[in-house]
């Protein structure tokens, strides 16, 4: 077979009706052969006489009423079970059955038990009369129902044209002699009459609907039809003259009315049920369809049915003269009326044929400009695979005419690496039943006029054998699709693959062949001071950077390695794995890579004119067998943040430890945000010694997390671990506010009145969600006088608003609220935060105390730090006071105030108030207190022994509350 062949021929196509014997299956047969036995047992019991005269009588009357009430009560029965349309049909064939049965019954009560003959007319003729009307109506109902007024009137004329035929030859045979009989009454004539013309009607009918019934239940009407027109054979030689005279119950005769009576009943249960059809094999060869020989000599006999009659009628007015006999009028005039009715039929099949004609060629017109007028290409193949029919639409989708491609091989025009999955798409639809999928749909690339390979989408439907398909070029569309997939697998700005297709490539790598080479790694690449330009020279400016880094990249990877953008300035590198190289070699290499893209990407920029500098951190982590792309992704993304952690512009390789400590710092995190609900922060405060007196002078409040492991953390350690540090900072900041004053209001009570110091950073000062009466709420609530609170200003950032942050501190230093500047010495901001800010104290910088006793530079410089707080009236607090050194140094500078291990740690509130009750700790060799320039005089020789009663010259005295 040909490839165009393979495309378009189909296996068989089974019909619906079914092989099967009536009733299908075991219960079918059994009851078919069932029916013959009876059957054949009557005949041979009719054949022999029965053996007597009586049993003769018996079984000729009481068993044919018998059958005949067998087939009442089935029809009866099936009509009221089941709700067809044919209903109606078997209740009329019941009804029938019935009057067989009573006219066999008064039959039989005449001849078996008066044991006389049976009059004539008599009982038994009215209903045997009875019999036929039923019947033919359940003929009607039986038929397929005309549409129109036309339909009517030709199937009352072929049932004439039958009906007068035969009418015409029974009557040229028989009838005319019956109707001639002498020394009848005419009661006993148009009896004599009746049976032969409504057995004629009965059979006109037949033959008439024979060729017109019903799809529905086609064996159960058939072998109605069968029944009937036995029964109607078997009046037909009674009324004979030659059996009439000679009749007698219980001859052969009577075996026709038993058969047909019994086989009426069995028409409705024994009705064959069409099977479900398996489906066709997968590797049988394709067939083609078969034809129905059987429909089309059907079609031929319902066609020919008319003018057979007519040739009947034709044939009985012959026989006259062949006998030499005088014509009948009432031949003559039967006759005329048969040729009419031919006339008259033949009359409106000539119109209707012209109205068929006319309709069929506007229709045809109709569908002719919807072809050639669509824009879609409809093409008809043959079983061959060779176009047949190609629309005028080609010349605009294919760029060829319709006149070349008709007569081309369909497989010719489609592309060579489609044409196995079309063919395979068509064997399976043909193989389909049409009922269940009319259409399917193919695509494919299709040769066009200029060479080029369309795009076309067919809907394919069946057509007399071959397909027709409906196509349309959709090249457009698939290009379209094709740009709608790489959008949405690449960046937008630099076309690199984004992090879907970067992580579908990486799966792809260690699941292929090479899953378990250790050789594959992942680069997380980070540009470290990009948010930098972006802040200083805009986002277009940082877009073209990204853009320039994107290209170096690109260039800097091998032709088989992925270079991807996974979002705002993060790349990354896949490095396809060698598997015969050794793995020391191996990682010597890609960490040779990594720091090649770093000095790459670290390389200037000119970026609108302007050279821009950014440096890049670089983590690399390799596949291990086993992994999957989601940990190798982070294992990268740790080492890259291991990278940036390290002093940034460094390329870090991935370790184990690194996920450990994630992990442990991801536990903390979490414990942390329950931590403070759950009471397990502890407040700690670290005595404030003044230096002259070694007098606890106030308490600085600390806040202290014990974990779950008995750990102490400092905010330092346990807010570094969390990503909501800022809203965790702010919430510990409250509580330590809160529990500093509480604690402090429950010490005043118990004749403690040492000043707590809580340290405040500037930014929550000015958060406009913390007003500012919570301090002095607090204050109230708890009952401490406010000069009892003294607030350290943390991180005076000097892009926060000094305005507005000295109006702040305004409003809580005249509550009577001391101030106090922390981190002194640390830079710009403490400097300008000092000129601005108004505040009463100075806490040196903790990096200036540590090397102020090792380091000469330094000393000058806390020395000159200290003499500005003198000369301006401010008191100096040393914080981190560690060994006895450092006391005696800062005490010879003029350091008024000084904490830390040398005195004391942060202790909890039963130790602070055991210090407290001690109320001084032993100072190192006392050293005479020098003389500060300004004429200050130094603060430990005022009369005061306690932090409150010393006062800045602007501070304003409050109540005692």
């Amino acid at each position: 077979m040909s490839a165009p062949g393979l495309v378009i021929d189909r296996g068989p196509v089974v019909d619906g009706a079914s092989c099967e014997p009536p009733g299908g299956g075991a219960g079918g047969t059994r009851a078919q052969l069932l029916l013959a036995l009876l059957c054949g047992g009557y005949a041979t019991g009719a054949l022999l006489g029965w053996g007597s005269e009586r049993l003769a009588l018996i079984m000729g009357d009481f068993g044919l009423s018998a059958a005949a009430l067998v087939a009442a009560v089935s029809c009866f029965r099936y009509g009221r079970a089941h709700g067809s349309p044919f209903r109606p049909a078997w209740l009329l064939f019941a009804l029938s059955s019935a009057m067989a049965a009573c006219g066999n019954a008064v039959w039989g009560w005449y001849e078996v038990v008066l044991d006389r003959p049976v009059p004539h007319p008599s009982l038994a003729d009215l209903f045997f009369l009875l019999f036929a009307p039923p019947a033919i109506v359940g003929l009607l109902v039986l038929a397929k129902r005309p549409v129109n007024r036309a339909e009517w009137v030709c199937l009352a004329l072929d049932s004439w044209l039958i009906a007068g035929s035969l009418l015409t030859l029974s009557w040229s045979l028989a009838l005319a002699h019956t109707a001639r009989f002498e020394g009848e009454s005419v009661a006993e004539a148009a009896l004599s009459l009746a049976y032969p013309l409504l057995d004629i009607v009965l059979v006109s009918m037949v033959l008439a609907l024979h060729f017109r019934r019903s799809k529905g239940n086609r064996s159960a009407v058939n072998t109605a039809i069968a029944a009937l027109a036995l029964t109607v054979l078997c009046d037909a030689l009674f009324t004979s003259p030659l059996l009439r005279d000679t009749y007698s119950s219980g001859q052969l005769l009577d075996a026709g009315w038993f058969a047909g009576s019994l086989l009426l009943a069995y028409a409705p249960w024994g009705a064959r049920r069409a099977p479900v059809q398996p489906p066709p094999e997968r590797g049988r060869r394709a067939q083609r369809p078969q034809r129905h020989p059987r429909r089309r000599i059907a079609g031929s006999l319902a066609a020919l049915t008319p003018y057979l009659a007519a040739g009947v009628c034709t044939l009985s007015i012959l026989y006259f003269f062949v006998e030499g006999r005088r014509v009948d009028r009432f031949v003559v005039l039967t006759g005329c009326t048969v040729v009419l009715a031919l006339v008259v039929r033949q009359g409106i099949m000539l119109l209707e044929n012209i109205a068929l004609a006319q309709e069929l060629a506007q229709k045809e017109n109709h569908f002719r400009s919807l072809v050639q007028s669509s824009s879609d290409v409809i093409m008809i193949a043959d079983p061959d695979g060779v176009l047949r029919y190609v629309s005028p639409a080609a010349s605009g989708v294919y760029g060829r005419d319709a006149e070349e491609l008709m007569g081309t091989e369909l497989s010719a025009l489609i592309h060579p690496d489609d044409l196995g999955g079309v063919v395979h798409e068509l064997r399976r639809f043909l193989a389909a039943p049409p009922s269940d999928e009319p259409t399917t749909r193919i695509e494919c690339r299709f040769r066009s006029g200029a060479g080029e390979w369309l795009h076309v989408e067919s809907t394919v439907n069946r057509h007399e054998g071959g397909l027709i398909f409906n196509s349309r070029d959709v090249t457009e569309r698939v290009r379209l699709q094709a740009q709608l997939q790489h959008n949405a697998e690449h960046d937008p700005l630099t076309d690199l693959p984004n992090r879907a297709l970067f992580t579908r490539r990486v799966r792809q790598a260690l699941g292929g062949r090479r899953s378990g080479d250790p050789g594959t790694a992942v680069l997380f690449i980070d540009l470290d001071g990009f948010k930098g330009v972006n802040d200083r020279l805009g986002h277009q400016a940082g877009d073209e950077l990204l853009i320039q880094a994107a290209r170096r990249l690109q260039e800097s990877v091998r032709s088989g390695d992925t270079a991807a953008r996974l979002g705002g300035d993060e790349f990354a590198a896949l490095i396809a794995g060698d598997a015969g190289q050794d793995p020391a070699a191996r990682e010597f290499q890609v960490h040779e890579i990594a720091d090649r893209l770093r000095l790459t990407l670290s390389q200037p920029y000119e970026v609108e004119g302007t050279e821009v500098r950014v440096a890049a951190s670089i983590g690399v982590a390799f596949a291990e067998p086993g992994m999957t792309a989601g940990e190798l992704l982070r294992n990268a993304d740790l080492a890259m943040y291991r990278a940036k952690a390290g002093g940034k512009n460094r390329v870090e390789l991935y370790a184990p430890q690194m996920q450990a400590e994630v992990v442990r710092r991801t536990e903390l995190a979490t414990r942390l945000r329950t931590a403070l609900h759950d009471g397990e922060f502890a407040l700690l405060h670290q005595p404030v010694v003044e230096l002259a007196t070694g007098q606890v002078a106030a308490v600085a409040a600390q806040a202290r997390w014990r974990s779950a492991q008995g750990i102490l953390f400092t905010p330092a350690e346990f807010l570094r671990v969390t990503d909501d540090a800022g809203e965790r900072s702010a919430e510990l900041g409250r509580w330590m506010l809160e529990e500093a004053i509480a604690q402090a209001a429950e010490r005043h009570r118990h004749g403690h009145r040492t000043p707590v110091s809580v340290r405040v950073p500037a930014r929550r000062l000015l958060d406009r969600s913390v007003p500012l009466g919570t301090v002095e709420a607090l204050l109230t609530r708890h009952g401490l006088p406010a000069g009892a609170l003294v607030v350290e200003l943390a991180d005076s950032d000097p892009r926060l608003s000094f305005d507005e942050l000295e109006q702040r501190l305004v409003a809580l230093r005249r509550l009577g609220v001391r101030i106090a500047l922390d981190g002194f010495g640390s830079g710009y901001a403490a400097i300008n935060a000092l000129r601005r800010l108004p505040v009463d104290m100075l806490k040196l910088d903790r990096g200036l105390v540590e090397g102020v006793v090792e380091s000469a530079r330094l000393h000058k410089i806390t020395s000159g730090l200290l003499r500005i707080a003198g000369d301006l009236g401010l008191q100096s607090v040393a914080e981190g006071v560690d060994v006895p050194e450092q006391v005696r140094a800062l005490r010879a500078m003029g350091c008024t105030h000084a904490q830390g291990m040398a005195f004391s740690g942060p202790l909890d509130e039963h130790r602070l108030r055991r210090a407290l009750a001690r109320d001084a700790y032993p100072l190192p060799g006392k050293i005479p207190l020098p003389v500060l320039t300004g004429g200050a005089v130094p603060a430990q020789v005022l009369p005061s022994r306690s932090l409150p009663s010393m006062r800045s010259h602007n501070e304003t005295r409050v109540p005692p509350t």
